[in-house]
């Protein structure tokens, strides 16, 4: 318990007798947003492309004395997201919090763009999401409570270089958050999405080696650094938690600062 505070004010972040599923689970910001939602008492099915790749975080958040599951689903396949969640009902029953955030990015300058790289990023990107939203969501809508969190992205706000399929699939992902969140809110589902900054993250890889673009990224960052992933632990803790039972639709940036400037 952190000193000099209440326990009443705590317990509302709790998420203790709480299952979670997170896709994209086996590293980076799917890794640590499953071993937060352990450290506040979740127990978590973690899934990834393949299940073996979800092993390390199922050992973490076992290690917290939670319970964990590895599940495997390609989400650019598209009937993977109905299988994945079907597999995971069937295995851990319930599924209280869903969090999206399997996806991928590929950069190509827009008049070369390939049509594959496109159709792989909608379908991972914005398919997937919706697909698991839609049947995981139909069982909260029916039991009356239950939260769904969507990684959206900077570029649910701008256009971004060379990265239009990413770019559209996230501006979907902003939009399909504050539709589920009209027609589901009433019934006990807070549908919320969480737009992180620039992350040290396999996504971002290539604007990481690229020694000026990373300098002129962390000028503009208030907080004078790139996220690393542990720092998006916190705003998926709140919005899993009955601590967000009134924030609903809203898409939560988590950037150290970058769009205020």
């Amino acid at each position: 318990m952190t000193a000099n505070v209440a326990p009443s004010l705590l317990s509302p972040f709790s998420l203790v007798g709480r299952c979670a599923l997170v896709t994209g689970a086996s590293r980076g910001l799917g890794r640590a947003a499953a071993i937060a939602l352990a450290a506040a008492g979740a127990d978590v099915a973690c899934a990834a492309s393949e299940a073996s790749r979800a092993d390390e975080t199922a050992d973490a958040i076992r290690a917290l004395g939670r319970k964990a599951w590895t599940f495997g689903a390609d989400l650019s396949a598209p009937d993977a997201a109905l299988a994945l969640a079907h597999e995971v009902a069937a295995a851990v029953g319930v599924v209280d919090v869903l969090v999206n955030n399997a996806g991928t990015i590929k950069r190509h300058p827009a008049v070369s763009y390939p049509m594959e790289d496109w159709t792989l990023v909608i379908r991972t990107n914005l398919d997937a999401t919706w697909q698991l939203a839609q049947e995981i969501g139909r069982g909260m809508v029916n039991r009356g409570s239950g939260k769904i969190i969507n990684i959206a992205s900077l570029l649910s706000f701008s256009g971004g270089v060379t990265v239009p399929a990413y770019t559209a699939s996230k501006h979907a992902v902003a939009g399909l958050t504050k539709a589920l969140a009209n027609e589901w809110g009433a019934r006990g589902v807070q549908v919320n999405a969480i737009a992180p900054g620039y992350f040290r993250t396999d996504n971002t890889q290539q604007l990481q080696d690229d020694a000026q673009r990373s300098h002129d990224i962390s000028a503009r960052i208030p907080a004078g650094r790139w996220g690393e992933s542990q720092d998006i632990g916190g705003a998926v803790v709140f919005l899993a938690s009955s601590a967000s039972d009134y924030v609903n639709g809203h898409v939560l940036v988590v950037d150290g600062g970058w769009m205020a400037r």
